[in-house]
């Protein structure tokens, strides 16, 4: 009778979590950030509950929030470059002071004419919707602060030649040649960057250069790419030597190349992330970068199985720090380890988040990406 009635509770809470709290029942599984906000069944109302379940290096983003926060929903996916509408992303992105949280009414595909300026205290929240951004250079933050992308799918941008756009405050903004990155960080800090789906772009897929720092990478999927994500503008910028990147929770795969990440002079945070497969390298740098590697989980594809690669690399009297912690390698998968150990991010109390087991991994990163929030309590 006792096993028969194990069995009964069991089946009622499978039956349970089936039909009532799918969310809850589901909450192992998630990692700390998703945790925050999709366990909330009325996430649509409080959207800016989002702003508090940032880690790493860009902190809690709460400056997006509070008193003054503009809702801005996108309704025309048109873009004009030097005229913004009403209604179109590079209006609500660009032309409204202060803070604004921007949303989109409903399914759509976003070409843009010219690279994308973000403002600072900035949120483009694509949760709810399929909204998809391709075009020239696609998205942009330029010298901005308190930015966050969240819940879209860029792929397909296109290198450009030197333009003028409509730029934050309305003013014109002139701009070099954009490579064709679907998201370029320049002079630009506490960004964060969580569950987009990133891919086939004509350059990268994320570059942070030009003395960008404090920033969090997490949740994002980044597939068939050759150059995945550049932190560090070249290696004759030393501004980049102050910079601090989180990169967690991603999934990197299938039918990745290299840089994921490749780190020039600053610092790197990569943790918990996912690798499936790569040919060149996973993990690479110059310029003496500092990298903790930590409890990601690598599976090799048929091509190069060494993790790691430095260029210019002399070890006997410039040992770099390329630490590796916890890490799970499979496929062959390996990771040649220099420096003394010491690339430790030392978070401040609002960056910091408990790095999980690397055999948790494929399950901290099943729901990367862009999410397929239906118009029920799950997300």
């Amino acid at each position: 009778m006792a096993v028969q009635g194990l069995v009964g509770l069991a089946l009622c809470m499978v039956i349970f979590c089936f039909f009532f709290t799918p969310i809850l029942c589901n909450a192992q599984k998630m990692n700390v950030i998703d945790r925050c906000w999709r366990e909330n069944p009325k996430w649509r109302r409080t959207r800016q509950q989002l702003a508090t379940c940032s880690v790493g290096f860009a902190g809690k983003m709460i400056n997006n929030i509070g008193k003054g926060v503009v809702n801005y929903k996108v309704t025309d996916p048109s873009d004009d470059p030097s005229n913004p509408k009403p209604g179109t992303l590079r209006y609500g992105a660009t032309m409204i002071d202060g803070k604004v949280w921007i949303t989109f009414k409903r399914n759509m595909q976003i070409k843009l004419e010219k690279p994308l300026l973000i403002s600072s205290f900035t949120t483009l929240d694509g949760r709810g919707v399929n909204a998809h951004i391709t075009g020239s250079a696609c998205l942009l933050v330029y010298k901005a602060t308190d930015v966050i992308i969240h819940g879209l799918r860029i792929h397909h941008c296109k290198a450009v030649g030197p333009s003028t756009v409509k730029g934050p405050n309305g003013q014109m903004v002139p701009l070099g040649q954009m490579d064709g990155d679907a998201i370029r960080l320049v002079s630009a800090s506490k960004v964060w960057i969580d569950h987009n789906t990133l891919y086939a772009c004509q350059d990268g897929l994320l570059d942070v250069t030009r003395g960008s720092t404090d920033i969090t990478i997490s949740n994002n999927w980044f597939k068939d790419q050759d150059k995945v994500m550049l932190l560090g503008h070249d290696d004759g910028y030393d501004r980049d030597k102050n910079m601090k990147v989180t990169v967690v929770y991603n999934h990197f795969g299938p039918n990745c190349n290299q840089r994921m990440p490749r780190v020039r002079h600053g610092y790197a945070h990569v943790a918990n992330n996912l690798y499936q497969g790569w040919q060149q390298y996973a993990i690479g740098g110059s310029m003496k970068p500092s990298i903790k590697s930590e409890a990601n989980y690598f599976i090799a594809s048929k091509g190069n199985k060494e993790v790691t690669w430095r260029n210019g690399i002399n070890e006997q009297t410039k040992p770099w720090n390329f630490y590796s912690v916890g890490d799970l390698f499979e496929n062959g998968a390996s990771f040649i380890q220099s420096g003394l150990g010491k690339a430790k991010p030392n978070y401040t109390d609002q960056q910091k988040f408990q790095v999980a087991d690397a055999g948790s991994v494929r399950s901290l990163t099943s729901s990367s990406g862009a999410l397929k929030c239906v118009r029920t309590i799950t997300c």
